[in-house]
């Protein structure tokens, strides 16, 4: 029987591009016994091409050890382990040199699998590639504090059981490594310019609106903040505003359609004043109640239903990571409500732009943070968005 090793790699940027290193390290999968670490910084590089370097590294210290061996890859970069697998394409030219060198090293192997961990599960190799990028950018050499010898790796999922899709409940990470959610209110569209509700229709983004994610595409590519997935609604100007910066980020855009906006039925279309002066009594009743429905379509309550779902499916795919939202305004303001435990009333207390960023930190024993609320520092002019929930073009 062929032996078993475990591969856990890791990488990373200050910046993205930004001083870039990697970390891998290689266990015998019966024992837990790590066999051997490496750790390098690479220079000014990307967060995507670290994590690619530190898996070749991985691969190349398994060859040395034990060609014949059967291996088991563990990274918490799901673009890695999804093209790996052969699930997604490989579409950044400056990645498919690497992924194809990746290949390379794997098909003189015995066999190798990718499995996609959150990133608490990969503790090692995060701290070799932090170890390295810390040396990218004081110009040291690397300085690695061996991992112990005998520490057990975590358990694999059990059979059939996919590492990324773990059920909604139950999901778990240390205290102090949230899950971040980062959400991105889509670009302007022609009613959103014009104060106009806008739900299931899908709208187009205008040139400004493209201008606006290109904007906030650009500063989450040079952030702190190494994103690991990207999900957006399936309405067309949520997605194209997520195209943008999946685009920056060498990443591919999921969709969950719970993470559409409300759908507002006969409202669709029309400004404020003009439902109030066809439907005021319908107005009233949808303003006082979270459970009417809008112009006979979606109550906020229902949304507030699924936005949960969806919020919790994420945090079960990527506990310990940072995912970004491209949703709409009423999505966006309801997890920003729930995180602060706040009445429905208060989704009439918010305001945010299009193009806008905020942030939540939720942690593996319930609580949430709010970090911030509707930021448009990367903006070169201000949103053009109404007052409230029943105002703003979601």
């Amino acid at each position: 029987m062929s032996r078993r090793l475990v591969v856990e790699a890791d990488g990373g940027s200050r910046g993205n591009p930004g001083p870039a290193g990697f970390g891998a390290l290689v266990r015998d999968a019966a024992t837990g016994a790590v066999l051997a670490e490496v750790a390098e910084p690479i220079g000014i590089a990307t967060n995507n091409v670290a994590e690619y370097r530190g898996l070749i590294a991985g691969l190349t210290a398994v060859a040395g050890i034990d060609p014949g061996a059967r291996v088991e890859v563990r990274m918490d970069s799901k673009l890695v382990v999804e093209q790996m697998s052969g699930r997604w394409k490989v579409k950044h030219p400056a990645m498919r040199p690497l992924a194809d060198q990746a290949r390379e090293l794997a098909a003189d192997l015995g066999g190798v699998s990718y499995t996609w961990v959150p990133r608490a599960r990969n503790a090692d190799a995060d701290r070799l590639a932090n170890e390295a990028m810390d040396a990218a950018a004081e110009g040291r050499p690397v300085r690695i504090a061996p991992a112990a010898a005998g520490t057990v790796p975590a358990a694999p999922p059990a059979p059939g059981v996919d590492a990324g899709t773990a059920p909604a409940t139950g999901w778990a990470a240390p205290d102090t490594t949230p899950t971040r959610l980062l959400l991105l209110r889509h670009g302007e569209t022609p009613l959103s310019a014009e104060r106009r509700f806008a739900g299931a229709g899908d709208v187009a983004l205008t040139p400004t609106g493209h201008r606006q994610a290109r904007a906030a595409a650009l500063r989450l590519a040079e952030g702190p903040d190494r994103i690991d997935a990207v999900v957006s609604s399936p309405l067309r100007r949520a997605r194209d505003t997520a195209g943008h910066v999946a685009n920056a980020l060498g990443l591919a855009v999921e969709q969950d359609d719970d993470l559409r906006e409300t759908d507002f039925g006969e409202w669709e279309g029309l400004t404020f004043a003009e439902v109030r002066s066809r439907w005021p009594d319908a107005l009233d009743s949808w303003l006082a109640d979270p459970a009417a429905p809008a112009g006979g379509g979606e109550s906020f309550a229902a949304v507030a239903e699924r936005v949960a779902r969806a919020r919790d499916r994420l945090l079960a795919r990527h506990t310990g990571g940072t995912v970004l939202v491209v949703s709409h305004v009423t999505p966006i303001k309801t997890l920003i409500r729930q995180a602060l435990l706040a009445p429905p009333e208060a989704l009439y207390r918010m305001h945010l732009d299009v193009g806008c960023l905020s942030r939540i930190d939720c942690f593996a024993d319930g609580p949430m943070l709010v970090r911030s609320v509707n930021d448009t520092g990367h903006l070169e002019w201000p949103g053009a968005s109404g007052d409230d929930a029943g105002r703003e073009e979601p």
